[in-house]
């Protein structure tokens, strides 16, 4: 069982000011994080936030206008400072907000820090270039960016005591966070195809006729686009399906923030699925009105009480 800490101890000024900058990070670069983790008590919303300025820094290496090399050592750099960190070598004086952060919610959280290692791995795959033949192939780098984010999130909410099969929670976190990037990868298979990457396996894309790659507002040529977002977005579902199974494991503030996070990709992929050349002609997202939605259904528990009650005659 994963128990988190309720309440963290007296925060100091420097500490604090950390945790601001992290947050203000969060809210500029990521709304839909941003939005789900509001509905989380102050010492949890700070450590997430914590999280996530420490991930942007990761992905931004990745993303930059920089040089292979350049960028390989700026992770191993970074990999470097999380080292430091989860050394306790870093303190509330270190110059560093992102770290000082991390630091503090590692000492008030169990969060398995080698998740970060997990997604600077991720993004070195991305730095080479790497393709992914299979889904198998691709579910490696998911989890690597994904999936260990889920992980790493559990640390931070913990599990109910009693809740049953909790001794798989961190597999269902690490599915959820499957679920989600592989709708991302849907999402923004234009974008990527523009910077010359697809992530979608090649088997896939070659099922379909898609091998071409995605760069522009139609599909390509004599291709069937809707079979293959369809076939992906199947996956997705049956990915979702097995993650939600970790709400009921959690406490109903960590539940309504997971249920917000994961509703609103839910919803990203009702839209794909129903419209699927959406995602080639520009970024499909949801209006604030309908995050606000989802993030009330979360907190009153509708989400994860309707997803108990499939599992349970799925099961059956």
């Amino acid at each position: 069982m994963i128990r988190a800490v309720e309440s963290a101890p007296h925060v100091s000024a420097p500490v604090l000011a950390a945790y601001s900058y992290c947050e203000a990070v969060t809210g500029q670069q990521a709304r839909n994080f941003a939005y789900g983790i509001r509905l989380l008590p102050t010492s949890k919303r700070r450590a997430m936030s914590a999280l996530y300025a420490f991930s942007r820094r990761v992905d931004d290496i990745g993303d930059g206008a920089l040089t292979g090399d350049v960028k390989v050592a700026r992770l191993e750099d970074t990999r470097e400072l999380l080292t430091r960190i989860r050394d306790r070598a870093v303190d509330e004086d270190d110059t560093d907000p992102v770290a000082v952060a991390l630091a503090h919610a590692a000492d008030v959280f169990p969060i398995p820090l080698g998740g970060l290692d997990e997604l600077i791995d991720g993004v070195l795959m991305d730095v080479r270039g790497e393709t992914y033949e299979t889904w198998d192939d691709l579910k490696v780098y998911c989890r690597c960016v994904a999936g260990a984010i889920g992980r790493l999130s559990l640390g931070v909410f913990g599990t109910e005591p009693g809740a049953r099969g909790v001794e798989r929670a961190s597999e269902y976190a690490d599915t959820l966070g499957l679920a989600l990037q592989l709708t991302n990868i849907l999402r923004d298979v234009r974008e990527d195809g523009e910077g010359g990457r697809t992530y979608l396996p090649s088997d896939d894309l070659a099922k379909f006729g898609c091998s071409a790659g995605f760069s522009g507002p139609t599909p390509p040529e004599g291709s069937d686009f809707a079979g293959l977002v369809h076939f992906e977005v199947r996956r997705a579902r049956a990915l979702f399906a097995e993650g939600y199974r970790l709400l009921p494991m959690l406490d109903r503030r960590s539940g309504a923030c997971v249920a917000a996070m994961a509703g609103i990709y839910r919803r990203l992929l009702d839209r794909i699925e129903r419209d699927p050349e959406a995602v080639l002609r520009g970024r499909v997202s949801l209006p604030g009105r309908e995050k606000a939605y989802v993030a009330v259904r979360g907190l009153s528990g509708l989400d994860a009480r309707h997803v108990t009650r499939r599992t349970v005659r799925r099961r059956a």
